[in-house]
């Protein structure tokens, strides 16, 4: 790959890099280490609605110019929320690297939070919060993440709820944004065409007139988890379900092990969910599993839509798969595709500057350092089975087995009483 590069600023920025000559282009992402997880109940939304309103002007800039000035080079500026951290991007050729460090900063330091802009967004996310509930293959899980953490800040919607982002004032945002958007919390990743020295001294005169104030907001932890059945019943066309166990964390041991046992269940086509439950049985159109790792637990779950005839024998296959994986039913060579499929997915994300800036920036924030591509393929290629049943061991656990179901069905006349692997 490209040569890394890091420089903490002054007051305690993180910047991070890795050049590529041979790209055209340059990505560049301004990180914060706070997300959904970092709310109390009565915050729930607000780092979704600080996202949104640090687009809506600045001292300099109008909303219109701020998306107006990268699309006229050709360039991309968007930003995402989750439930660890904050991310404000941008994509443009290498030649634009000032203008695009320039409008990030520009949106970070200098935002106006003007309440008119405050009003109008209000009622963006709502019509967001809307959609997701009108689309019951995403809002599964986000009842699926408040059945397993139950009132820990990580079972709280991203975007937040209604009566919450109908309270929140001005003066309420500024000052969750001032109390958790700081620099010890920041990190500035850039990869592409560009140079570390020039990056660092425009971050600098950019966003070095930040305070070095650490936040003092301190992130609760985590136990969470335990075995429950919950349903949200809704006049569907099918049922919807999410059935999961604790993960593990981002930086565990055997994180490898467990991508690979997800992939193994039902992270791609030639996985055993899909191949038994919809190839072979045709009682689902989607089935996947998925493993959602954070800084000190995870999540492992698996989604899939069905009748609500079928759902009952759907969940039954299910299980019956976690159970035979648990038991060590692994095939040597499921094993060898899976990491293959890894291995390929890892390379193929890094072939862009945006993929590449995401994983110089997450690194950082697990890891504190930069992990090499080799050294993770390695990790990967290690795996083995006795891993793999480690961490189905420590993964597939009864005690903390949720399900979750959207549909027409009453939680009364459920089949199940309990749920055991």
């Amino acid at each position: 790959m490209g040569l890394y590069q890091k420089t903490v600023l002054d007051n305690g920025i993180r910047v991070v890099t890795e050049a590529i000559p041979t790209l055209k282009s340059f990505s560049l992402g301004i990180w914060i280490t706070t997300g959904s997880r970092d709310e109390v109940a009565r915050e729930n939304g607000l780092s979704h609605f600080i996202e949104h309103l640090l687009f809506k002007g600045t001292e300099r800039r109008s909303a219109f110019d701020i998306s107006r000035e990268i699309e006229s080079v050709g360039g991309i500026i968007n930003a995402f929320t989750g439930k660890e951290y904050t991310c404000f991007h941008a994509k443009v050729l290498h030649k634009d690297i000032a203008l695009a460090i320039d409008i990030l900063s520009d949106i970070f330091v200098n935002s106006i939070f003007d309440p008119q802009e405050i009003e109008r967004e209000r009622m963006v996310i709502l019509q967001e919060i809307k959609m997701v509930e009108d689309t019951p293959d995403d809002y599964i899980h986000d009842l699926f993440h408040r059945c397993f953490w139950g009132d820990h800040p990580l079972g709280y919607p991203i975007a937040g709820v209604v009566e919450n982002v109908l309270s929140f004032q001005r003066e309420e945002i500024v000052t969750f944004f001032r109390e958790n958007y700081t620099p010890d919390k920041m990190v500035v990743a850039a990869a592409g065409k560009l140079d570390h020295q020039q990056l660092v001294e425009l971050a600098e005169a950019q966003l070095g007139r930040l305070q070095h104030a650490p936040s003092m907001v301190k992130r609760e932890g985590v136990q969470g988890g335990k075995a429950r059945i919950k349903v949200k019943y809704r006049e569907l066309e099918q049922v919807h379900f999410c059935l999961g166990t604790r993960g593990v964390p981002y930086s565990h041991k055997l994180r490898f092990a467990g991508h690979t046992l997800n992939t193994m269940l039902g992270g791609n086509m030639s996985s055993r969910l899909f191949q038994e439950i919809r190839e072979k049985r045709g009682l689902t159109y989607s089935i996947y599993s998925f493993l959602n790792t954070y800084t000190d637990t995870g999540l492992f779950g698996v989604y899939a839509g069905t009748t609500k005839d079928e759902v009952q024998e759907v969940v039954a296959l299910t299980l019956q798969e976690l159970k035979a994986v648990r038991a060590g039913r692994i095939r040597t060579e499921d094993l060898s595709a899976a990491k293959e499929y890894l291995r390929g997915g890892m390379i193929l994300s890094l072939e862009g500057s945006d993929g590449m800036m995401g994983r110089l920036a997450k690194d950082e924030i697990y890891f504190g350092r930069h992990v090499p591509l080799e050294e993770t393929l390695q990790k990967l290629k290690g795996v083995s089975e006795g891993d793999v049943d480690d961490v189905a061991q420590e993964m597939l656990d009864s005690r903390t087995l949720c399900l979750t179901l959207l549909g027409t069905m009453e939680e009364e006349g459920l089949p199940w009483k309990g749920l055991d692997l």
